[in-house]
């Protein structure tokens, strides 16, 4: 308990350097360690512009690091029968089958191989609340190659891909699954969101963009729209986006998504014979959209953020535009969650605190 003890202590001091020289306005840090919280540190700002204090019950939008919910959804279809992780899902979704779509199954959806890494043209962030009309478009789209040939990003088709296949499934929203299979038995409810309620707006932190140059455009322009690459607190902020469900991103407290994953690692949610296979590497290529090597298991990117050279690749979770982070690890028991109001085009301070719980609890093994 001492060790531990240190640890809460060395990350609150993390978090506080972070914000006092600047680096960062606000931050939650939790971990759970074999299902037990072992760290709950906040430090600086929900909302910098009017002096808000962050907490440790105040929600933050963390795009992609939401994804983390959209694949243990699919895993929960799995788990209850419903669909295989090789069912086409033409099978359920018919429509989704034109221009030679028909092979693609769940497998592909969760190792981004589907082939259609970027919204169609004409849907913008603002058609993102219209689930009829985004699922219409990304079943008539045309794949960039064949279902399972490559693998790319799917920054945020892919949210839609796992719940417009669950809702065929279950005939529920993504936002009903993750309250009823997920929230309700975890006792987490106002933690952890696909689609914010009314009531609990004012209670999330207020996103800034980080001063940043504007000079050539990112890595993966020639696929995904600019929206689909740089994200803004303008979208962030939005509050038609916080409210729709778009399992693509998702809303949540460290603390909330932090015990999700531990839940995932117990055995509370899946077996460990589901885990094992989840956690497995399915799909290892060049990124088609960023061009850079991945190495997927199904849903998640195998591999810590910053990790040195060499280390086993026993961490799964997802990294969120702007800097927030969450992950779980099966060989330390450890399930990390970071998020942040001010979106950075870097994960320094993802890695820095990752770095620091990992060497800590390797220490007391």
């Amino acid at each position: 308990m001492t060790t531990l003890s240190s640890l809460r202590q060395k990350v609150q001091s993390a978090l506080d350097e972070l914000v006092d020289t600047g680096a960062e306005s606000g931050l939650q840090v939790a971990v759970y360690h074999r299902s037990a919280l072992v760290v709950d540190a906040v430090a600086g700002f929900a909302d910098s512009l009017t002096g808000r204090r962050a907490h440790s019950n105040t929600l933050f939008f963390s795009f992609s690091a939401g994804k983390v919910m959209t694949s243990l959804i699919a895993h929960l279809l799995v788990r209850s029968g419903a669909i295989g992780y090789d069912t086409p899902l033409v099978d359920l979704w018919p429509e989704f089958g034109s221009h030679g779509k028909e092979t693609a199954t769940l497998r592909h959806v969760l190792t981004h191989s589907v082939g259609v890494p970027a919204m169609p043209r004409s849907i913008g962030p603002e058609d993102l609340t219209d689930w009829s009309r985004v699922c219409t478009a990304i079943a008539d789209a045309e794949p960039r190659w064949r279902p399972g040939a490559e693998t790319g990003y799917h920054a945020f088709t892919f949210g839609f891909l796992v719940g417009e296949t669950a809702r065929r499934v279950t005939g529920k929203s993504m936002r009903q699954l993750l309250h009823e299979w997920i929230t309700v038995p975890l006792d987490i409810e106002s933690d952890v969101y696909f689609g914010v309620p009314l009531d609990d707006l004012d209670m999330l932190a207020r996103l800034e963009d980080a001063v940043r140059p504007q000079t050539v455009p990112p890595d993966g322009s020639a696929v995904l729209a600019p929206w689909e690459l740089r994200p803004t607190a303008a979208m962030a902020n939005s509050r038609d986006i916080l409210q729709a469900d778009i399992p693509s991103v998702g809303t949540f407290t460290a603390r909330g998504i932090a015990a999700v994953q531990a839940a995932v690692l117990d055995g509370r949610l899946i077996d460990s014979h589901q885990l094992e296979e989840l956690t497995r590497l399915a799909f290892e290529g060049t990124d088609q959209v960023f061009g850079n090597h991945v190495r997927l298991a199904l849903g998640y990117p195998l591999g810590r953020v910053g990790a040195p050279p060499g280390e086993a690749p026993t961490t799964f979770g997802w990294a969120g535009g702007g800097g927030s982070y969450v992950y779980a690890d099966t060989a330390t028991g450890i399930s990390f969650a970071m998020t942040k109001t001010r979106l950075t085009q870097h994960f320094n301070a993802a890695q820095r605190l990752a770095d620091l719980i990992t060497a800590a609890i390797d220490a007391t093994a």
